[in-house]
């Protein structure tokens, strides 16, 4: 008697092949969820050692006397006060920084006024700085003014710096 009425079994689909669509669901709805919150304006590198700041803050004051020149990034071509911030920290600790100053507003970690340490970047101007320099300690900071200028060592609490709107931010 043959047995007709009885189902024919079906070949079995490998588990890998059953989970698949299950898998591809997540992973649309996974991508497609809320993304995580992006910080603003406090990315950038780890913050130095307390040695690789004392380090731009000497490299920095070698080069007081550098004539100034816009857009200048090198000892020989002259410096303008970007150009002189990023040559400093690639030369003395390896880290690039933002070419111009807005940039800078917003790279490393804001400081305040009263924990500044050799090597934090000060930062001049009032809603969108122009003009950056780098802290050496004992309320002075190394910068590049202006044309026909050099770099110098000047003080946060001279007569001009001290009215200016500043902000800080170690890298």
């Amino acid at each position: 008697m043959s047995d007709a009425s009885a189902p024919t079994p079906r070949p079995r689909m490998p588990l890998l092949l059953r989970l698949l669509p299950i898998g591809a669901c997540l992973l649309v709805l996974g991508c497609a969820g809320p993304r995580a919150p992006q910080p603003v304006g406090d990315y950038g590198p780890p913050v130095l050692t307390a040695e690789q700041s004392s380090g731009v803050a000497i490299h920095a004051l070698g080069l007081v006397g550098t004539p100034y020149r816009y857009g200048g990034n090198t000892p020989e071509g002259g410096f303008d006060c970007s150009g002189l911030i990023g040559y400093v920290y690639r030369n003395s600790t390896g880290q690039a920084t933002p070419r111009t100053v807005a940039r800078m507003a917003a790279f490393g970690r804001p400081v305040p006024a009263s924990d500044l340490r050799s090597g934090d970047l000060v930062l001049f101007g009032a809603s969108t700085p122009s003009h950056a320099g780098i802290y050496v300690g004992a309320g002075q900071f190394v910068h590049a003014p202006s044309t026909g200028g050099e770099v110098r060592l000047d003080r946060l609490d001279g007569i001009y710096w001290s009215r200016q709107p500043m902000q800080a931010r170690r890298l």
